[in-house]
């Protein structure tokens, strides 16, 4: 099947993370693409009630997409821990939701990197400590056109945090084959090797 490409102009994040616009902003400068963020746009979070990678991202891209009348690139991405059988996975972002006791609701990042060391300490020193981050893109133009795309890097988790450079998990995240986790990465170094710029190439290829 064709790919449909995509022409320079605008196009929304489906994001309301600085972090993750940030990044994709700096993936797609090259190729004459405005990016403006569902954020900046006031548009709303979709609930994300997908059980898949995929399925999250097109329901923002969607959403996005219909409320702007503009192309719509969103991003679903997590941590896939093998010894917790790919947890949290999907609810990457849940386990990190404050529950309104610690001073309102939102996430807290290092509380979640907690919850995934628990469990696997629950484990014992010998469990595995191989994970995953996985990215799935969705691109959807406004009459309902969709193409999804998938990048994963692998590595393994370490304690305790390391690093101020990146967000979410990146603190514990050692991609394979270095010694630094993502937080201790220059940015432009982890973009090359991440598993979104993993997807990215893939998008890339497909659309530009």
């Amino acid at each position: 099947m064709a790919h449909r490409k995509l022409l320079p102009g605008k196009l929304v994040i489906a994001s309301h993370n600085a972090g993750k616009v940030r990044e994709i902003r700096a993936l797609l400068a090259p190729f004459g693409i405005e990016p403006v963020s569902a954020g900046e746009l006031g548009l709303p979070e979709p609930e994300e009630t997908g059980t898949t990678f995929a399925e999250n991202a097109l329901l923002k891209a969607h959403a996005s997409g219909q409320g702007s009348g503009l192309p719509a690139l969103a991003d679903d991405s997590g941590l896939c821990v093998t010894a917790l059988s790919g947890a949290p996975g999907v609810y990457t972002a849940d386990w990190a939701e404050k529950q309104g006791f610690e001073g309102g609701p939102g996430r807290d990042w290092y509380m979640a990197m907690g919850k995934v060391e628990g469990k696997l300490a629950e484990q014992g020193p010998e469990t595995d400590r191989s994970a995953y981050f996985i990215c799935t893109l969705a691109l959807v133009w406004p009459d309902g056109h969709e193409e999804v795309f998938e990048g994963r890097v692998q590595g393994s988790l370490t304690w305790p945090p390391r690093g101020t450079l990146g967000f979410g998990y990146d603190p514990v995240f050692v991609p394979s084959g270095r010694t630094e986790t993502f937080a201790e990465l220059d940015p432009a170094e982890k973009h090359a090797m991440s598993h979104r710029a993993d997807a990215f190439r893939k998008l890339v290829e497909a659309v530009f």
